[in-house]
């Protein structure tokens, strides 16, 4: 019998997985040191400057968007789930920064040639099928303005499929929280199987997302209207076939 593959992410599972056991364990998977190095990286790579109009796209709790905010960029964060919302404005508010953040699909956005630069990190991209993501990639080049600068942040799928061990497991106080990957090769998409440890509670939440190697990603900017690609390594070095992550920037 064939083998069934899946192509994308339904919204509900979405929804699930990037709920408030996301934000539990959020401060033990990327410490506040992490964050800001990231944030910095971001701001090197977009070449922001204070003032700049920048998109984060999947902005999940918030962590990267107010950080720029505080840099004095203005940011817009936008997000499929209501409870990282509240999560990413409560914090906002904290820190006394103003940014804009809506509820939506990336899928569909409502801007046209507003920012100067437009993001997508932690592996944001590459939930849906092919066409959906290509989508993505348009509707971000469309709220660009002229010149505007996309970045996507993904992991390599060859250093990735060299790993020996497919299970992370992350502690807060006696919390778990275990991931379990796998590859389908027949679809180029990396599964991820969540298991949450909590309260004496079990919970289990399902991710999937796309691999994307740099000519892909090549073809599919410069099919929505980017000019130039450029692939950068882990937060913003060499990119290499060791590399854990690929950082792309399209400029348009």
């Amino acid at each position: 019998m064939q083998q069934q593959t899946r192509t994308t992410v339904s919204l509900s599972e979405l929804d699930v997985y990037f709920g408030e056991d996301y934000i539990y364990f959020g401060d033990a998977v990327n410490p506040a040191e992490t964050s800001d190095r990231q944030a910095e990286s971001i701001w090197t790579l977009l070449s922001l400057v204070q003032g700049s109009s920048v998109l984060e796209l999947g902005c999940g709790y918030g962590r990267i968007t107010n950080r720029l905010a505080e840099r004095g960029a203005r940011v817009t964060g936008l997000d499929i789930s209501p409870i990282l919302l509240q999560k990413a404005e409560a914090d906002a508010i904290g820190l006394g920064v103003n940014v804009e953040y809506i509820l939506g699909d990336m899928r569909t956005l409502p801007w046209r040639g507003r920012f100067d630069a437009a993001f997508l990190w932690y592996t944001t991209f590459g939930y849906f099928d092919d066409a959906d993501n290509e989508g993505v990639l348009r509707e971000a080049a469309s709220s660009l303005r002229k010149g505007g600068r996309l970045l996507i942040h993904h992991p390599n799928h060859f250093a990735y499929l060299r790993q020996k061990s497919p299970v992370y497991v992350v502690q807060r106080n006696d919390d778990l929280r275990i991931d379990i990957m796998s590859d389908d090769v027949l679809s180029d998409r990396r599964n991820l199987e969540r298991i949450i440890v909590r309260d004496g509670c079990v919970r289990r939440t399902h991710l999937s997302f796309r691999q994307y190697g740099f000519s892909e990603y090549v073809r599919m900017l410069r099919s929505a209207g980017f000019e130039t690609v450029d692939a950068f390594g882990d937060e913003g070095g060499e990119f290499t076939s060791d590399s854990l992550y690929l950082v792309v920037v399209a400029h348009k």
